[in-house]
Parts: structure tokens; C-alpha cells; sequence
């Protein structure tokens, strides 16, 4: 994938057409990777973020020792002009960006170092990772994605309570599915039938700080995106939930009337 006006490319690929596709001259560039594929337990993913000069041997060594990936995009300059430090300076930054945004596990053990700059080329790095960072969301790699800030439509602000627990927050819709505020509050106990996929969410939430214990109760510890408000309802409730009945406005509106009103159903018969 070629992007106009930037001079990188963007090569993804599935893990099993490695073999068949690394002849390719991007191959034998520079540049900077991403392997993505499912964790060992749960339903969720993980990411390895990494550099190569250039990237086949590296790739190639993955390939072989670890088993996670299924696919990979990795990033070079069409022209060439990505050096050695160019790449470290952007796995850097991206590790620190998938750390920060926590929607992944990182098979990352360790934050790589920064290497040292010009100001210039740090300049032109930060150029080509919004690039980058543009690109993926078109991938299906949402990783880096940062939710919307709170602050930025209040009108679209949606509430959840459930009073017999003491629980009570705030979200919003967002282009990510719906995103939880910080200081939500969160149920400390599941229902026996909650769902596998949620319960394992608010563990995977629980070990990367988003969800702590404050005072002895649990809440959202910064803004995080969901895929979908049900999935949000369902991690704060601690149980199965319709999100676009649980979440609702100001006025008490539901998510669903919301929806509904503002995509009114057309006549069956028009005259």
C-alpha cells in the first residue's frame, strides 16, 4: 500500500505466504514491523513490534522461533531512505504509543532505546509514523488508537447506572465502537452466566491498570474504547448486557432511541 505525497509503503502479508513473498525487493529494505495474532488465552490479540536492516532475516527469524503471528505489515521507504536508526527511532515510539493506549497485549519484553537524532530527522520520523499511524486503522490494526477525549463533544455524553451496586459512568460513541470515561465505576463482582469473552476482559483490563481498586472499589483508571457498547455495559456491569439499552443520555434516552431517532425508519409504501 502506497500512500500519495509520503514517501513509505506499507506490505502486509499472512505468516504462511512469508516463503512465497519474500523475494519482494521491500524485503531487503529497512524498515519497521508489526506481527499481530491471537493470545494463548482468551480471544483477544497480541503485537510484536520490531525493526530490521533490513527486514527479511528478522522476519525470517520469527518465522522460525515464534509461534504467536499469523500476519505481519511492515513499513519502508519507497525511496530508500530509512537508515538503521531511522527504524529504532519508530519501533520506539510505537511501543510506547501500543503501552500507552493498551488495547493489545505486547510481546515486547522490554521498551526498546531511542536512538539519538538530528532534530531534522526526528522531525521526518514523526511525519512518517502519522503516516503510519493513519494507515493502520485501514488495516484492521487498531493497537495505537487513542480514545476520544471526553471533553470533545459533552452533547454526546451516555451514562450507566446500576444503582443497587453503587455503580455509575459515563462514555460516548466514538469511530473505535464506544468508549468508557475514566472514573466509571466497575462492578467488583461477576454473575454466575457472564460471558466468557467479558469476564476475560475485565481480567485482561484488570492486569494492565485501565480497570484498579481506588478506596476499595474499581474504576476505569483513564478513557478506553471498545468495540461496541455492549462490550463496555458488559465489562463495568460484570454481566451479559445490551449496550444500547444500558447506555442512555442525560434525559434518560437509550442508546437504541438515540439510534433510532436520528435514522428514522422509511415508509414501506411510498405514494
Amino acid at each position: 500500500m502506497e500512500r500519495s505525497n509520503w514517501i513509505g509503503k506499507a506490505v502486509l502479508f499472512p505468516r504462511s505466504h512469508l516463503p512465497r513473498v519474500k523475494n519482494r525487493d521491500e524485503f531487503k529494505q529497512t524498515g519497521v514491523y508489526l506481527l499481530l495474532g491471537p493470545e494463548e488465552v482468551g480471544d483477544g490479540e497480541m503485537l510484536y513490534i520490531g525493526e530490521g536492516d533490513p527486514v527479511l532475516p528478522r522476519l525470517e527469524s520469527h518465522f522460525a522461533k515464534k509461534d504467536f503471528w499469523n500476519r505481519c505489515v511492515f513499513f519502508v521507504s519507497t525511496a530508500g531512505q530509512l537508515n538503521k536508526a531511522h527504524v529504532q527511532y519508530l519501533e520506539h515510539r510505537l511501543v510506547d504509543i501500543a503501552k500507552e493506549a493498551k488495547r493489545l497485549a505486547l510481546d515486547n519484553i522490554q521498551t526498546p532505546s531511542r536512538p539519538t537524532l538530528t532534530e531534522a530527522d526526528q522531525a521526518d520520523m514523526e511525519v512518517f509514523l502519522d503516516h503510519i499511524l493513519g494507515i493502520l486503522p485501514v488495516l484492521g490494526i487498531h493497537a495505537f488508537e487513542q480514545p476520544p477525549s471526553k471533553k470533545a463533544s459533552p452533547a454526546t455524553r451516555l451514562y450507566i447506572k446500576a444503582p443497587t451496586k453503587g455503580i455509575q459512568g459515563s462514555g460516548t460513541e466514538s469511530s473505535q465502537g464506544f468508549t468508557v470515561f475514566e472514573g466509571t465505576d466497575v462492578s467488583t463482582e461477576e454473575v454466575a452466566s457472564v460471558p466468557t469473552s467479558v469476564s476475560q476482559m475485565r481480567a485482561k483490563l484488570l492486569t494492565a491498570g485501565v480497570i484498579a481498586e481506588m478506596n476499595g472499589r474499581l474504576k476505569f483508571t483513564q478513557d478506553y474504547s471498545f468495540s461496541s457498547p455492549s462490550t463496555a455495559a458488559g465489562v463495568v456491569l460484570g454481566r451479559s448486557a445490551n449496550g444500547r439499552l444500558e447506555w442512555s443520555d442525560k434525559n434518560g434516552r437509550s442508546l437504541k432511541e438515540i439510534q433510532e431517532s436520528q435514522v428514522p425508519l422509511s415508509s414501506e409504501h411510498e405514494s
